[in-house]
């Protein structure tokens, strides 16, 4: 079918949710097709909820065809609303799944960062059951892991998933597109419930402030009143170099990523698992990221066999001063997670530390002493900074102070 507007993938094996044809017709009758490994089980509200996307999108003429393995009701949605686009790009009907409680809550500026699993967009099985891994964010992709043919429908996937899935807790970010297509990635997720948008390739504040006017522009549109948090991606030298400016182009920035696998390609050389290649860049993003007020997050590590060098590395990134990592697989969570959370003696001698700073305070002494020692006040910082995050991933209790 040669004149057919597809969302899926129409060579070789089937996509693992669903693969839909529309035929557009000027006149006559709409007719539906439906093949479902599913039908007898949900034949009956496969067809009702085709029907029920095809009114809303306002289409009465034409054939469309649905290859059906089991895909969710959100993802056939969103699948027979990219095929039915492609064929009018200037339909501005949607057809949209009613939001779910469970996918309504709030984010924070201030949260722990630890680890954020990318997810491809246009792969919904691997949204499902993300969220019980334990990541602290989940990471929604339309970029790179998208291909081109796809990116329409992984953006309707993604704005239907914010919708209706269940990510116990994590924090939803996605990483839009850039340019044009970025700026419609928005257009589709803004008025959802998303947290955080990660920018990608960023190389200049610029490129910050235009994504920022156009999530305030939309969220003015649609009625939003709650913050959408970013994250902009240093993936080159330019941006290495103009880190600082990126870090303080906006005020809805909260923390800044590097990306080392087109960094070293930039630079034109091979990135190793010692790192001195990226040493500079990653010092650059770390001390821009402080100099800020923002959080810095490490690159991610591809080896998801190796679980002993993603550990080393992970180990190395706090070392460094980051505050959390990206991660490919959900093996790679725990491990992240792990490295990330401070240790018994990190605790121990933070909690040493916000105690002697409130025996200062309530003394009403300028000064913080711990022993013979001195506290100067980033110390103190850091300190409590550790204590939060035992407090966030409950290794310290909350009254802690009163068992001391």
């Amino acid at each position: 079918m040669s004149d057919a507007f597809v969302s899926g993938k129409p060579d070789g094996p089937r996509p693992s949710d669903c693969l839909v044809r529309y035929q557009p017709k000027p006149r006559g009758q709409l007719k539906i097709q439906v093949e479902s490994k599913v039908d007898v089980l949900f034949g009956r509200s496969i067809k009702a909820l085709t029907e029920q996307t095809l009114t809303e999108l306002g289409i009465t003429h034409g054939l469309l065809e649905i290859d059906d393995d089991g895909a969710l009701p959100f993802v056939l949605q969103a699948r027979i609303e990219a095929a039915i686009k492609k064929a009018y790009p200037d339909l501005e009907a949607a057809s949209l799944p009613q939001i779910q409680s469970h996918a309504r809550y709030p984010g924070s500026r201030q949260r722990f960062r630890r680890s954020r699993m990318y997810v491809p967009g246009a792969q919904p099985k691997l949204m499902l059951n993300v969220g019980l891994h334990q990541p602290d964010g989940v990471i929604l992709d339309l970029e790179d892991s998208v291909a081109p043919a796809e990116k329409s429908s992984a953006r309707l996937i993604v704005r239907n998933a914010l919708r209706t899935l269940d990510f116990f807790g994590a924090e939803k970010m996605v990483r839009i597109n850039q340019g044009a297509r970025g700026m419609a990635d928005l257009e589709a997720i803004i008025p959802q419930p998303v947290h955080l948008v990660l920018i990608p390739k960023v190389e200049t504040a610029y490129q910050i402030r235009l994504v920022d006017e156009k999530i305030a522009e939309i969220s003015a549109a649609s009625g939003r009143h709650e913050p959408v948090y970013l994250m902009p991606i240093i993936e080159s030298a330019l941006g290495v170099l103009n880190a600082l400016s990126i870090a303080q182009g906006s005020e809805n920035n909260v923390a800044l990523a590097i990306g080392l696998e087109d960094y070293t390609a930039d630079l034109g050389v091979q990135r190793t698992s010692e790192g001195s290649e990226s040493f500079f860049a990653r010092s650059m993003l770390v001390n821009a990221a402080r100099a800020s007020g923002l959080q810095a997050m490490a690159t991610v590590f591809s080896d998801v066999q190796d679980m002993e060098g993603l550990r080393a590395a992970a180990l190395e990134a706090k070392a460094l001063g980051f505050d959390g990592m990206g991660a490919i697989h959900p093996r790679q969570i725990a491990v992240i997670n792990g490295a990330f959370t401070p240790t018994a003696d990190e605790i121990e001698q933070a909690q040493r530390v916000v105690l002697a700073y409130d025996d200062a305070q309530a003394k009403g002494l300028g000064v913080v002493a711990l022993g013979s020692k001195m506290i100067d006040p980033p110390v103190v910082k850091q300190a409590q900074h550790t204590v939060d995050l035992a407090l966030a991933t409950g290794i310290l209790a909350e009254e802690w102070k009163r068992e001391k």
